[in-house]
């Protein structure tokens, strides 16, 4: 199983749109194959290192998760996120049984 989590900064002219940021995220859920689990938020404590949105998604395999870089769901929330973000960070690692 394969874990991505993103967080974003959102420029300020965009502030507003959060929420439906949201629920673009959401839209993707349950439309990809392989993709397993989806949860996205707005950051609620504001302080000076917080990031304003996160996303975090799970998928079956790494076969699964390359394929939703370029899946037709995924390309349009994918292209407006680059349109309001001023920064990113992102970890992709394995959930393995220890």
């Amino acid at each position: 199983m394969i874990r991505h989590i993103v967080m974003f900064k959102i420029k300020d002219e965009f502030k507003d749109e959060i929420p439906q940021l949201v629920k673009n995220f959401y839209g993707m859920k349950g439309k990809i194959e392989g993709m397993v689990s989806l949860e996205a938020g707005a950051d609620f404590l504001h302080s000076e290192r917080s990031y304003d949105l996160a996303l975090i998604t799970e998928f079956e395999t790494r076969e699964a998760f390359d394929a939703y870089q370029t899946h037709p769901v995924h390309l349009p929330v994918k292209k407006r996120m680059h349109e309001v973000r001023s920064a990113s960070v992102a970890c992709d690692y394995e959930i393995r049984d220890l």
